[in-house]
C-alpha cells in the first residue's frame, strides 16, 4: 500500500489511516534543506505561484477588460493565498497532535481544528459577500480568483514530475 518512497505527509497518513507501514520507516527530508523536503519546497512554489497567477490575471483582465473584474480576481487569489497558508498550518498543528499521541490507542483530535476549519470557509465567504454587497465586485471574477489555488498547484505539480527536486531518485 504504500509508494516505496515515504514523504513527511505520505508516511503521517499512513500511520495515521493504520495502513501497512514499517514502524522502521523515517521521514525522508532532501540532503540539505532544513525542516523539510520536496513537500515544503513544493508548498512554498504553490504559496506563491498563486500569488503571482493572480496578479497577473488580475491585471491582464484591468488592461483588456473590467478593473472591476480584476479587483475581483485580485480579491479570490489573496483569498486563496490564505485559504492555503491557513491549511497548511491547520494541517501542521494536527501532525504534531498526532505525533504527540503516538502510542495512544485511539488518539483525539483537538475540537479546534474542526473550529477553524469551519472558520477558514465562513470568513472567506464572509468576505467575498461583502465584496460583492458593499463594493459590488463581480461575484464570479472572485470565484475565479480562488481557482488560482488550483492552478498553482497543477503548476506546481507538473513542475515536480519535470524536474523533481531528489534528483529524479
Amino acid at each position: 500500500m504504500a509508494c516505496g518512497k515515504f514523504c513527511d505527509v505520505c508516511l503521517e497518513t499512513a500511520r495515521g489511516l493504520n495502513l501497512d507501514v514499517p514502524v522502521t520507516a523515517t521521514l525522508n527530508p532532501v540532503d540539505g534543506q532544513a525542516g523539510g523536503g520536496t513537500g515544503t519546497l513544493t508548498e512554498k512554489r504553490i504559496a506563491w505561484l498563486t500569488l503571482a497567477l493572480g496578479v497577473t490575471a488580475a491585471l491582464a483582465t484591468g488592461l483588456l477588460y473590467r478593473w472591476s473584474w480584476a479587483a475581483g480576481l485580485m480579491i479570490g487569489s489573496v483569498l486563496a493565498w490564505l485559504n492555503f497558508r491557513w491549511l497548511a498550518r491547520g494541517l501542521d498543528a494536527l501532525v504534531a497532535d498526532s505525533t504527540a499521541q503516538a502510542g495512544a490507542p485511539k488518539p483525539q483530535v483537538p475540537v479546534t481544528t474542526y473550529f477553524f476549519a469551519f472558520f477558514r470557509y465562513a470568513l472567506i465567504a464572509l468576505i467575498v459577500y461583502v465584496n460583492f454587497k458593499v463594493l459590488n465586485v463581480p461575484l464570479l471574477s472572485m470565484i475565479l480568483g480562488l481557482c488560482a489555488l488550483g492552478a498553482a498547484a497543477i503548476a506546481a505539480s507538473v513542475y515536480e514530475v519535470v524536474r523533481p527536486a531528489d534528483g529524479g531518485r
